[in-house]
C-alpha cells in the first residue's frame, strides 16, 4: 500500500519538524511510492503536502542526499538513488590495489544453493535458526587477479523468485538487483574486520597457499530502519591489495 503524504503534526517526543519530514519521505520511499530513479515532486509541492516551509523540507532532503538515499540532478530535480556500479565501488566495496587504483571487481558466481540459516547467520539477519535461506558464493577479481571470496546468505522470505539464472544474468550489481527486482534498498552496511588464516575453500578460490594470512570481513547489509537483509562473509587476500575505508567527519 502506498504511503500518502499528509500535513505533519509535532510528535510527543518533540522531534524537530525536519526530522518528521525526513521520516515521512523515508516511509514513502520504503512503501514503493517512489522507486529507484523516480523523480520526487518539486520541493514546493512536497512542502505544501507536508504543511512545512521550503527550508524545513530542504533540510530533510539534504540529510537523505547525504545518506545516498536521494540524489539531486542539476536542472532535473531530486530522485531516489539507484544502486549503480559506481555507487557500489565507492560506498560498499573497500578493496583497492596498494598503489591506490580502485576498479569495479569482475564477479564470478561460484554457487547458488538453498539452505537453512545457521545460528550465526540467523542472529545477523534477526531471523530464527532453521529459516529458509539462499546462499551465494562469488569470486571477485581485480586487474585479473582473484582478490575476494564472498559468501552471502539471504532470507528466502525477502527474495522470493530469486534464481541462479536471474542472479547470473543481472545487468548491474547485486544491490541493484535487490532494489529493482525485490524492492529492497541497501542503504548502509555494518562491518567487522579481523585477520584470519585462509581456510581450504579460500585457498582454492583465491589461489593462496595453506596457512596464508587473509582479512575476513563480516558484513550485515541494512535497509531502512536498520533492517538486515543480507549477511556476507568476505575473505580478502592482501598480498597486493588493501582494505580502505573513508570515515565521515565527526558530527
Amino acid at each position: 500500500m502506498e504511503t500518502t503524504l499528509v500535513p505533519l503534526r509535532p510528535d510527543a517526543a518533540g522531534a524537530p519538524l525536519y526530522r518528521l519530514a525526513k521520516r515521512a519521505l523515508l516511509a514513502a520511499i520504503e512503501s514503493g511510492r517512489w522507486r529507484g530513479a523516480t523523480a520526487l515532486p518539486s520541493e514546493t509541492v512536497l512542502a505544501a503536502r507536508l504543511g512545512i516551509s521550503i527550508g524545513t523540507l530542504r533540510h530533510a532532503v539534504d540529510e537523505l542526499v547525504a545518506e545516498r538515499i536521494l540524489v539531486r540532478r542539476q536542472g532535473r530535480g531530486t530522485f531516489v538513488a539507484t544502486h549503480t556500479t559506481e555507487r557500489f565501488v565507492f560506498q560498499f566495496f573497500h578493496v583497492e590495489r596498494s598503489d591506490g587504483v580502485r576498479d569495479a571487481p569482475q564477479v564470478e558466481l561460484l554457487s547458488f544453493e538453498r539452505e537453512r540459516l545457521d545460528d550465526e547467520a540467523a542472529e545477523a539477519l534477526q531471523r530464527r535458526p532453521g529459516d529458509a535461506a539462499i546462499a551465494v558464493e562469488n569470486r571477485l577479481s581485480l586487474q585479473g587477479r582473484p582478490v575476494v571470496y564472498d559468501r552471502l546468505v539471504l532470507p528466502a522470505v525477502l527474495f522470493r523468485g530469486l534464481t541462479e539464472k536471474r542472479l547470473r544474468e543481472r545487468p548491474s550489481t547485486i544491490y541493484h538487483l535487490y532494489q529493482t527486482a525485490f524492492g529492497i534498498t541497501v542503504v548502509r552496511a555494518r562491518e567487522r574486520v579481523r585477520a584470519v588464516t585462509a581456510d581450504r575453500t579460500a585457498c582454492r578460490v583465491l589461489g593462496v597457499a595453506p596457512g596464508s594470512a587473509v582479512l575476513q570481513v563480516r558484513r550485515t547489509a541494512l535497509t531502512f530502519h536498520d533492517k538486515p537483509v543480507e549477511w556476507r562473509v568476505s575473505t580478502v587476500t592482501t598480498a597486493q591489495h588493501d582494505y580502505v575505508s573513508t570515515l565521515a567527519p565527526a558530527a
